[in-house]
């Protein structure tokens, strides 16, 4: 493959020590007045796929497929740009003698290594979608010498950023040949819901609206990852670009998390009315183009490689093996890209 030498501006990012990601939704100051849902949330019920209808099609089932990295990945035609999701950054440096964390720990590395061109563009963390994805298409201008074409592979709201991108600010400064969401949630989430509902969130958000925008960060983002916002706005707004191909992944615990996990109690907030999810978004929410498949016993920060590892050090130490390896998963998605000619 060719590879492009690329160097991109980065935007700005805001110090924040841990990516929540999609944790902390509210609602947009039109919505104030209206009426709320006045029943309660159970959060832990584990489902079962005998007769209840919240369980709907996981499609392929992946249990243990990525658990190691193989001999053996092909490269893709395009250079990769990784879009990262609420609260994201792309590189976060505390000072100059403490390491830098990265938001894409150990994927970008990972992928480069297998002769990829990869791009970690940051936008800003809790912004409007809108606003998001004008900051990615200006990190696309950025860069130079532009190539062909690029690849974006986007973790939960950065899924959106692009999907807005590509329907709205047409055309963008490089072409998109594809667009590889990894649980993004197309169709909203029942925590943001829940989060938003001033009779069933232990904290209303919006109370900590001042908060939140004294330490330099907007509050747009939240309200826009609600069921009713995706389902009713963006997504009979924002069509897919048909020139670009569009594949998706999802996840999901294998039934109630542990108690202490942090995901217990938005899993079980989620599963009650939408199902299957990997603690902040369901599988069904997560499907979008073509559906490559549910990453079981997976959470929402395992799949950016932010996983608990004392937890499974402790695993390991009872025999419990990982089934699960971001960076594999990653490789693999790359692999898929080269085979499928982009």
């Amino acid at each position: 493959m060719t590879q492009w030498l690329i160097s991109c501006r980065k935007p700005a990012s805001a110090a924040f020590p841990r990516p929540l990601l999609f944790c902390a939704p509210s609602s947009l100051s039109k919505w104030h007045g209206e009426s709320r849902c006045s029943r309660s949330f159970s959060t832990g019920h584990r489902l079962s796929r005998e007769g209840d209808p919240r369980i709907r099609e996981l499609g392929r089932e992946i249990s243990d497929e990525f658990a190691t990295i193989r001999d053996k990945y092909e490269t893709p035609k395009y250079p990769i740009v990784l879009a990262h999701g609420l609260f994201g950054f792309s590189e976060l440096r505390l000072n100059a003698y403490l390491p830098a964390v990265h938001y894409w720990h150990g994927i970008k590395d990972a992928l480069r290594a297998q002769g990829a061109t990869v791009l970690t563009p940051a936008v800003p963390p809790s912004s409007s979608i809108a606003d998001r994805a004008a900051a990615l298409k200006s990190a696309l201008a950025e860069c130079s010498p532009a190539p062909e074409a690029v690849n974006i592979i986007a973790h939960s709201m950065g899924g959106l950023d692009a999907r807005y991108m590509l329907s709205h600010m047409a055309p963008t400064p490089i072409r998109v040949a594809s667009l590889v969401t990894v649980a993004s949630p197309h169709r909203g989430s029942t925590f943001a819901d829940y989060l938003l509902d001033q009779n069933l969130a232990p904290i209303h958000l919006p109370r900590l609206y001042g908060v939140i925008e004294r330490a330099g960060l907007g509050t747009a983002a939240f309200a826009e990852l609600t069921r009713r916002y995706m389902t009713g706005e963006f997504n009979t707004q924002t069509l897919d670009d048909p020139d670009v191909r569009y594949f998706s992944y999802g996840a999901a615990f294998n039934g109630v998390p542990p108690l202490l996990n942090p995901f217990r109690h938005s899993y079980g907030v989620i599963a009650e009315e939408e199902g299957p999810n990997d603690g902040l978004v369901s599988v069904e929410s997560s499907k979008w183009g073509t559906y490559k498949g549910t990453l079981m016993g997976v959470s929402h920060l395992d799949l950016i490689n932010w996983s608990n590892r004392v937890g499974w050090t402790v695993r390991d130490w009872m025999g419990i093996k990982r089934n699960f390896n971001a960076i594999a998963f990653y490789l693999d998605i790359a692999d898929m890209l080269a085979k499928e000619g982009l």
